[in-house]
């Protein structure tokens, strides 16, 4: 949909997002509009993934409501510790992908503590030039930008500690049974909660700066949920009920303190708190590179982030490749894809 359409589309949203139901008759008097023109609004709202009810005799309600995300909110919510390291926080009804927003931004030599939220994506991006689903307010669709001296060797195992902050930010909410899935996917209950797309620009020895790019489900409709390829989860189903803008403001309570540190001590002051929340430690797994097959048990990650997989009683290291389950693992023949320490799962951008 176009953002102009979108943009459009805001003042019907906000009134319905109390999940109540209002005739067509007082939608039209707040809006300043026919009954008839609340009708065509409401059909475009079917597209963004939005259920519209009908209530006979009565008018329309949206479906559970809907949180919408407010930077005034967002702000008043974050510690005082967080407010400091904040360059600019910024929320869109719609653009092509967040991280190309910040990615933008840093290549031009601003966007450092950039924050960039947006409603829905076009071309939200995952790992190996994949799509993320990011329906109309069906989740949180998050890129960082971050600066850094030193080159990119100061950011091996970054998006694990992304990772472990975000499920630090969950904890904050009690979210049970969340996991990390190397090196760069947030799991709960054996599935994907959300995902970790780093992208790098500048110079590799030097000055370099990175877009942490987080897409996490919160509610996912059932149409978008289809064009899923893997086992997923959102928040709606183990734990509803958490505001969008609350969740937004510990995800930055945690990450940004988190970016500000990580050229001091780097991955290492992070590997214990990942290895606790390994969704695959001592499991058997199978990694797959371009040219070649390992399978072994899954022994945590190293100082760097690279994974080490025990195979025949030796101890290898990798630092990318396509892990699975192993066949006749509890979770069947299910794919559970990886990339490299250096470079993160999709989630956003």
């Amino acid at each position: 949909m176009p953002a102009g359409s979108l943009a459009a589309l805001r003042p019907l949203l906000l009134l319905l997002a109390d999940g109540e139901v209002h005739s067509g008759e007082s939608l039209g008097e707040v809006l300043g509009v026919s009954r008839a023109a609340v009708w065509k609004q409401l059909q475009k709202l079917e597209p963004l993934g939005l259920q519209v009810e009908s209530v006979k005799g009565r008018g329309y309600c949206l479906a559970g409501g809907l949180d919408l995300l407010e930077p005034e909110s967002i702000l008043s919510s974050l510690g005082r510790a967080s407010l400091p390291l904040l360059g600019e926080l910024q929320v869109f009804d719609q653009v092509d992908s967040t991280n190309a927003r910040v990615l933008a931004s840093l290549e031009q030599g601003s966007g450092h503590a950039r924050v960039v939220l947006a409603e829905m994506q076009s071309a939200g991006r995952g790992r190996r030039g994949r799509t993320w689903a990011s329906p109309f307010a069906s989740g949180i669709s998050l890129s960082i930008g971050w600066q850094f001296n030193g080159g990119v060797q100061l950011l091996e195992g970054l998006s694990l500690a992304v990772g472990v902050a975000l499920a630090r930010a969950l904890a904050r909410f009690e979210v049970p049974d969340v996991r990390l899935k190397w090196p760069n996917d947030v799991w709960c209950r054996g599935r994907k909660l959300a995902g970790v797309l780093l992208e790098l620009s500048g110079d590799l020895t030097d000055r370099c700066a990175v877009v942490v790019g987080i897409g996490l489900n919160m509610r996912l409709p059932d149409a978008a949920a289809e064009a899923i390829g893997q086992p997923w989860i959102d928040l709606a189903e183990v734990c509803p009920g958490i505001p969008r803008n609350q969740l937004v403001a510990a995800m930055l309570d945690e990450l940004l303190p988190m970016l500000a540190d990580y050229p001091e001590g780097g991955f290492a002051r992070w590997r214990d708190a990942w290895l606790a929340l390994d969704q695959f430690a001592d499991a058997e797994v199978c990694l797959q590179s371009a040219q070649q097959r390992w399978c072994g048990i899954e022994r945590g990650v190293d100082g760097s982030g690279a994974l080490v997989l025990e195979c025949d009683g030796e101890h290898k290291v990798f630092h990318g490749g396509e892990v699975s389950l192993r066949p006749g693992d509890g979770a069947a023949e299910r794919e559970v894809e990886q990339d490299s320490a250096r470079k993160g799962q999709g989630a956003q951008g």
